[in-house]
C-alpha cells in the first residue's frame, strides 16, 4: 500500500511539473555598441532577470515584467590595463529583481584619463536612451565597480553635474548614477603613497606620467574633487590590510561626502587584503543598499 502511494504521489509531482511553463533562462544582449563606430572596448553586455515561472493554470500577475527595472552598471578591475566586461559579473543580482549591464572602457595601453571616465559617462547615457527598448527604469541606475573600476563608479557618483566628460552621443540624456557601491577603488592619486612611489603605477599610466611630475593631471582624475550634495549615495568596501590600493583612499572619500552631506557607508575588511570579499555579510550590505537607494518603496 505504502509503494502504491508513493508511486501515486510521484505521479502527480510529475504531472504538475510538466504542467508548468519551462524557465526561462536569463535574456543575454552581448556586445552592445554604446559608441557608434567607436573603439572596440567601446561595448556591454545587458542582463535581464527572467519574470517569475507561472503554473499553466494560474494567471500571470497583471504588472508581469512589464514593470521597469532597476539597473546595476558593473565596471570590471584590472589596474586600468587588462580585463573584461565578462569578469565577476555580480549575475546573484538578477535573482532579487535588478537588470545588469557589464561595460568595457578603453585600457591605459589605448587611452589616457579622463576617456575611461568618458566612456564610462557616454554607456550610461547609452543605457539610458534605450531604457524603454530594454524595460530599464532611466531614473533607477547604479554604478558598482571593483579597483580600478571602483574608481571609475566613483567618477560617475561625483561627477554627475561636470559636462566635461559627457561628449559623444546621447548628450541629451543625463550621465547621473543613483547609487555607487565602490569595492577599493583609487581615489586621491597625490594621497596614495604606492601610486606615488612607482613612477609606472597603474594610476600613473592612467594618466600619462609619474604622479609628482603631473599633479595637475592627477588632482582633476581625483573623485573627490567633484564632491558635492548632489552626489549618489554611496556604498564603500575596503580591506585595511589591502597593499595595492591604500585603505586611506577610501576613508579620504568618504569622508568627503560625509562633509558634503551625502549618505555613505564605509566597511573597513579587517585584516582584508586587494579583494576577494564574497563574504554574506557584504552580500547583505549590497543588497540592503541597493534596496534602499534604487527600489520604489
Amino acid at each position: 500500500m505504502k509503494i502504491i502511494i508513493a508511486v501515486i504521489a510521484f505521479l502527480i509531482l510529475t504531472v504538475s511539473a510538466r504542467a508548468q511553463p519551462p524557465l526561462r533562462l536569463t535574456t543575454v544582449h552581448r556586445n552592445l555598441s554604446y559608441v557608434t563606430n567607436g573603439h572596440e572596448r567601446n561595448k556591454l553586455d545587458l542582463y535581464l532577470p527572467s519574470p517569475p515561472a507561472v503554473r499553466a493554470w494560474e494567471k500571470p500577475p497583471k504588472e508581469g515584467y512589464k514593470r521597469k527595472l532597476p539597473l546595476v552598471i558593473w565596471i570590471h578591475g584590472g589596474a586600468f590595463f587588462v580585463g573584461s566586461k565578462d569578469d565577476t559579473v555580480p549575475l546573484e543580482l538578477l535573482s532579487e529583481g535588478y537588470a545588469v549591464a557589464g561595460i568595457n572602457y578603453r585600457l591605459s595601453r589605448d587611452a589616457k584619463f579622463p576617456e575611461q571616465i568618458e566612456d564610462c559617462k557616454a554607456a550610461v547615457r547609452w543605457l539610458r536612451a534605450n531604457a524603454a527598448k530594454y524595460g530599464l527604469d532611466a531614473e533607477r541606475f547604479a554604478a558598482f565597480g571593483e579597483s580600478a573600476g571602483g574608481y571609475l563608479a566613483a567618477m560617475l557618483g561625483t561627477t554627475g553635474d561636470i559636462k566635461e566628460f559627457d561628449v559623444g552621443e546621447n548628450l541629451e540624456q543625463s550621465s547621473r548614477v543613483q547609487a555607487v557601491v565602490d569595492f577599493y577603488g583609487p581615489t586621491d592619486f597625490l594621497q596614495n603613497a604606492f601610486a606615488v612611489a612607482n613612477p609606472k603605477s597603474p594610476e600613473a599610466q592612467l594618466i600619462g606620467g609619474a604622479i609628482l611630475e603631473n599633479k595637475d593631471k592627477a588632482a582633476k582624475a581625483n573623485p573627490i574633487a567633484y564632491v558635492t550634495r548632489d552626489a549618489a549615495p554611496f556604498l564603500v568596501v575596503h580591506g585595511d590590510a589591502d597593499k595595492l590600493v591604500p585603505y586611506n583612499q577610501s576613508e579620504l572619500l568618504a569622508a568627503a561626502l560625509k562633509k558634503a552631506n551625502v549618505p555613505v557607508q564605509l566597511y573597513a575588511v579587517k585584516g582584508g587584503g586587494h579583494g576577494d570579499f564574497d563574504y554574506p555579510q557584504i552580500r547583505r550590505l549590497i543588497s540592503e543598499f541597493l534596496a534602499r537607494t534604487l527600489k520604489k518603496k
